[in-house]
């Protein structure tokens, strides 16, 4: 028995943008637009306002997800077990705590503005050199 299915058959099957993916893509879209717009153009006591904290809440979820269809795609697809991502997700974690922990200043618990609380804690003198590009924003982001 033939395969009676052609090659534009197969190709429609497999393509990464049918109508569904392209309409809930558009809909994700406007709803992170109409989030945030909300949040910036109605007062507080408003109905139709968002507060700030369940913007960052949804911004942090759709970190996770991305997270979540990266591992998808390169273990679901490929068959792959990837660990780098996990790494990748938690240095730039680790590189924005560390930029975090320099801004907080003399607001911390044992208020010394020169170093972080942990290493008060731990009877540090001054900051190791690779803490060092750590007050500017850029730097901590590019690591």
């Amino acid at each position: 028995m033939e395969n009676s299915k052609t090659a534009a058959d197969i190709a429609k099957e497999n393509a990464l943008f049918d109508r569904k993916s392209v309409l809930f893509l558009v809909v994700l879209a406007a709803v992170c637009v109409f989030v945030a717009v909300t949040n910036m153009l109605f007062p507080e006591d408003s109905a139709l306002h968002v507060p700030t904290y369940t913007v960052s809440l949804l911004g942090k979820y759709l970190t996770y997800a991305l997270l979540a269809v990266a591992v998808d795609l390169i273990w679901g697809f490929m068959g792959v077990l990837s660990l780098g991502h996990a790494a990748f997700f938690a240095l730039g974690g680790y590189a924005m705590g560390m930029y975090l922990m320099r801004q907080i200043g003399d607001r911390g618990v044992y208020g010394n503005p020169e170093l972080p609380d942990f290493m008060v804690f731990l009877n540090w003198t001054e900051l190791p050199w690779f803490w060092s590009g750590f007050d500017n924003f850029g730097f901590a982001m590019l690591m």
